[in-house]
């Protein structure tokens, strides 16, 4: 008999807290749940039960469903449901997989319960599964990242191996100290760019750079600012310092340097950028490789080139352009840029007599799927001299693409004019002159532009005797198809780029 009291008083002990912490055990018995087919209660209902939300997968579509469950429908028994104390994928009538979170702590409860049907159990491909592509994207962000820790580790590790007694521990080394381990700026950028279509370096990478470089002297000026070449660690290294006005520019042409699979042999190879405030005003640095035979029209002005050479820079500048004009489809693909400012200052020469373009701060991305160009608000324009006639007659059509496309065919059809200029053959060569040197005046306006490019339908002179050397014959021709006044007759850069390159096959063959 104590026993069964004993019991009893258990139990009664045990439905009182439940009763505490169950709004169903309130004194009308009924909990208020939210109901997504209950629209003439305003998607609420009543039940003595619990509130529910259910996710069933049906045909591979998951749909999520939030309602009041019943003790009537409670089974095995009355007070206790299998179906609310299962975590368990449950299968049920034609086969449809489903998942159920219960609740009854508040009403309203069901409200933000979200049941995902486990990845293991459900048929949802790997790829649309929102536990996979969470994983697939912090791999994505930490892999580039990891791989710095593992450089940084080891330039650590091989600096406090070889360091000497009384070496100071400044992390502003001298800059001429080689870079230590062997591991270079290079070095860093293929560890995260090969493969993965990455970007760069990291940004806080970036910034350590920045503020290790020492500035040596300054090799160029424009209307942006000015270049220097840097040291960092031993590496020369160009350093493009923007003033504050042209922050626009500045933000500009980082942004494009670092979009995804940009990086080619013939475009300028971007490291870094970083705003640097001194308390007075603020710096913007753009940080790129540094090529000591400087910008093209410097190279031109003080040496010549034999056919080959004139040959090897002006494939090297069609392939660059092509990347840049080339749209790559996929997940790690790369929009379609056009130049703007296409010009012999733009494009700086290696040391092994190829080119690489730069200054991208007046470039335009192609969005394909929305087929839209995301031209950026800038007071810079182009360079006059270089512009294409429907430029300055001010009738390119700015919502398609391949009309800024064409423009820069048109100025490197100039470029090549001014490398064939140069091209030395049998000790006869032209001096070197900018397009138009002899129409128009040093620093031309669009109106003395418009009137030679257009209203006369001039162009740069070619010389007779390009005609009596085959390479200058091809230069010729080629330049001649880049500058048709109608921009869709001109050549594409990749065509150009096929012209140039079967021209030097069959150069390769002789």
């Amino acid at each position: 008999m104590r026993g069964a009291c004993d019991g009893g008083i258990a139990s009664f002990l045990a439905l009182a807290l439940f009763c505490l912490f169950h709004t169903s055990c309130l004194v009308d018995g009924l909990l208020k749940c939210y109901c997504d087919i209950c629209t003439e209660t305003n998607h609420t209902c009543e039940t003595d039960g619990y509130c529910f939300a259910s996710t069933s997968l049906e045909n591979e579509v998951p749909t999520l469903a939030r309602r009041c469950y019943d003790k009537v429908r409670f089974f095995p028994a009355p007070e206790y449901s299998i179906w609310c104390n299962t975590n368990s994928t449950l299968r049920g009538p034609d086969d449809v997989e489903y998942v159920v979170a219960c609740c009854d702590h508040a009403d309203f409860c069901n409200r933000d319960l979200r049941p995902y049907l486990s990845p293991r159990k459900s048929r949802v491909p790997p790829g649309d599964d929102p536990m996979w592509v969470t994983w697939k994207m912090a791999l994505t962000i930490a892999m580039p990242i990891c791989a710095i820790c593992v450089v940084v580790m080891v330039i650590y590790h091989v600096r406090m191996t070889r360091r000497r007694p009384g070496d100071s521990d400044d992390s502003q080394e001298a800059p001429d100290r080689p870079i230590l381990g062997g591991v270079t700026i290079r070095d860093m950028l293929e560890m995260t760019t090969s493969g993965s279509g990455s970007v760069g370096l990291p940004l806080l990478v970036q910034r350590s750079i920045a503020r290790q470089i020492q500035l040596v002297e300054t090799v160029g000026k424009g209307r942006f600012g000015e270049v220097w070449r840097g040291r960092w660690r031993g590496e020369n290294v160009a350093v493009k310092i923007f003033s504050s006005r042209e922050e626009r520019s500045w933000f500009r042409e980082a942004e494009i340097y670092q979009t995804v699979m940009l990086r080619h042999d013939n475009i300028l190879g971007f490291i870094a950028a970083d705003n640097k405030d001194n308390g007075t005003w603020t710096q913007l640095w753009l940080i790129t490789d540094y090529h000591e035979k400087g910008s093209l029209f410097d190279y031109l002005n003080r040496s010549t080139v034999d056919t080959n050479g004139m040959i090897r820079m002006a494939l090297s500048i069609a392939t660059g352009l092509a990347h840049l004009h080339m749209d790559i489809v996929g997940t790690q693909g790369k929009p379609a840029i056009a130049h703007r400012d296409l010009k012999s200052k733009n494009i700086l020469v290696k040391t092994n007599g190829t080119c690489a373009i730069g200054d991208l701060g007046l470039a335009v991305r192609h969005d394909v799927i929305t087929d839209t160009v995301d031209i950026q608000l800038n007071n810079r324009v182009g360079t006059k001299r270089y512009m294409a006639p429907e430029v300055l007659e001010e009738t390119i059509n700015m919502n398609h693409f391949d009309s800024f496309k064409r423009a820069d065919v048109y100025a490197l059809g100039l470029i090549l004019w001014e490398i064939a200029r140069r091209c030395n053959v049998g000790g006869i060569h032209d001096e070197y002159q900018l397009p138009f040197y002899d129409l128009v005046p040093s620093d031309p306006t669009i109106e003395e532009m418009r009137k030679v490019v257009c209203t006369d339908r001039q162009r740069p002179s070619i010389p007779n005797r390009w005609q009596s050397i085959e390479a200058l014959q091809v230069m010729s021709k080629v330049m001649k198809e880049c500058w048709y006044h109608n921009a869709a007759a001109r050549l594409t850069a990749l065509r150009i780029k096929k012209s140039l390159a079967n021209y030097g096959a069959i150069e390769d063959l002789k």
